[in-house]
């Protein structure tokens, strides 16, 4: 697809931006990845403490052969060569990472090189930060570019990734790797609807002090109930602002408050079952619900006490089960394959349903999007299938993709992350890992100078 150049004469003459979403989308992850299932068994943990527990199969794995860096380039790069991306239709390039490897130096500006040739730099934008939910503001930055006065016609990208590893320990299980690109504007078959419901506080569950390590703090518990209150919070506020919209449009007051009825695919950053639990506090007699255990004794409940209520959460999950395989299941590819992308994690999950829906059965549908990034942000929204979505798959190739991953030892795994700790902000070097590792026509990264400059190459594609 070819993207056309407005000139300044041209855009004053356009109507404003209709149906702003994603006209095109790519992802990217690592060649190899480990099995879950031998983790366990490497570890030395009871069997499914990871594959049940967690609900992983495989985790994705680098080496320092990659960083954040080549990650963005190859995702942007090659959505730029899938669909014949015009660079100069690029007026905005918005960046979500939590995986720093420069305290001043932002990643987009190394994306800038891929514009180089065709002589744009006048492209806006740069980095956003906060852990999981960086993503998602800097989507939000770029269709608010789109819809605002300030926009000068032509289209934006947004670009998501991380390399999510942990010490030694609980945590190291729940890592990964994996990154993102989109590219947004108008007309598009994925519209992004209005309405954010979005809450933010103060929490340390997840955080990263030590700037000579890449590994993070964690308070697992905390992290846990963080999420869940932040699903309510963000989804109570979506709800909130979809009724205030509604009725300044001069809808009937008396008009089905919007519910989890409205929502075809609900996406996660995580999936969690918790998320029928405010739907059902806020319509309780509600039929579906008529079957809903111990409802009287819930309705009673203290919110705090709900947050931490394993019985609940069991039967929250049990009651849910059914529903949870056919509307959240399929946007979980890529997180069963490349486990936590942090920045990447919740588009990863809209590229996996997009993989895994049938265009003509996809079309009209609507997506719930919940963004969480610990610390803590999150909001709330949700996406409208209004058009054809046979590209977009057809492009991506996940599922091919993902099955096209080595599955490697898990020593070679805990070799890769040894290497990243030996090098981690070093000068003056040579990345050891080999490039059999990397996927052919893929960024990677040739060295560090004395200045701790960094210098990309590209493998051929053949």
């Amino acid at each position: 697809m070819t993207i056309p150049v407005s000139s300044a004469t041209d855009f004053e003459s356009q109507p404003r931006p209709k149906d702003v979403g994603i006209l095109a989308m790519e992802v990217y992850f690592p060649r190899r990845c480990i099995s879950e299932e031998e983790l366990e068994e490497f570890d030395g943990v009871s069997k499914g403490k990871y594959t049940i527990g967690l609900g992983q199969k495989f985790m994705a794995c680098c080496d320092d052969r990659e960083d954040i860096n080549s990650f963005a380039l190859n995702a942007v790069a090659n959505l730029l060569e899938k669909y014949d991306v015009d660079p100069l239709s690029i007026g905005r390039i918005d960046v979500g990472t939590e995986t720093i490897i420069d305290k001043s130096k932002a990643t987009k500006t190394v994306l800038m090189e891929l514009f180089a040739d065709a002589g744009n730099t006048d492209i806006e934008g740069v980095d956003s930060k906060n852990a999981c939910y960086g993503s998602t503001a800097a989507l939000f930055n770029s269709i608010n570019w789109i819809e605002s006065s300030s926009w000068d016609g032509r289209n934006a990208i947004v670009v998501g990734g991380d390399i999510a590893i942990y010490a030694e320990g609980t945590g190291r299980p729940t890592g990964g790797a994996g990154a993102f690109a989109i590219l947004v504007g108008p007309n598009a078959p994925l519209i992004f609807e209005p309405v954010h419901g979005t809450h933010m506080s103060h929490s340390y569950d997840f955080y990263k002090p030590k700037l000579d390590s890449e590994y993070p703090e964690v308070d697992g518990p905390l992290s846990i109930t963080a999420y869940t209150s932040a699903i309510d919070a963000s989804y109570s506020a979506f709800l909130k602002k979809h009724a205030a919209r509604a009725k300044r449009a001069g809808k009937a007051t008396d008009a089905p408050a919007f519910s989890l009825e409205d929502i075809d695919y609900p996406v996660f950053h995580s999936p969690y079952g918790k998320m029928i639990w405010n739907d059902f506090m806020s319509n309780p007699k509600a039929p579906k619900y008529a079957n809903f255990p111990s409802a009287e004794d819930v309705l009673k409940q203290e919110y705090s006490a709900s947050l931490l209520d394993k019985t609940l959460e069991r039967g929250l999950i049990t009651f849910s089960k059914s529903l949870f395989e056919s509307t959240v299941e399929p946007s979980m590819k890529m997180a069963r394959r490349c486990g936590n992308m942090y920045t990447a994690s919740l588009f990863g999950g809209l590229a996996s349903l997009i993989s895994s829906v049938e265009p003509a059965e996809f079309k009209g549908k609507r997506i719930s999007m919940f963004a969480f990034g610990s610390g803590l942000a999150s909001s709330f929204y949700t996406i409208l299938v209004k058009g054809d979505s046979t590209q977009i798959k057809e492009k991506l190739d996940l599922i091919n993709r993902l099955d096209s991953m080595k599955v490697v030892p898990c020593q070679e795994y805990v070799d890769s992350l040894k290497l990243r700790e030996k090098n981690h902000n070093a000068g003056s070097y040579t990345p050891e890992g080999s490039l059999d590792n990397i996927w052919p026509g893929s960024y990677y990264l040739e060295s560090i100078d004395a200045k701790y400059r960094r210098k990309y190459s590209r493998l051929s594609k053949a």
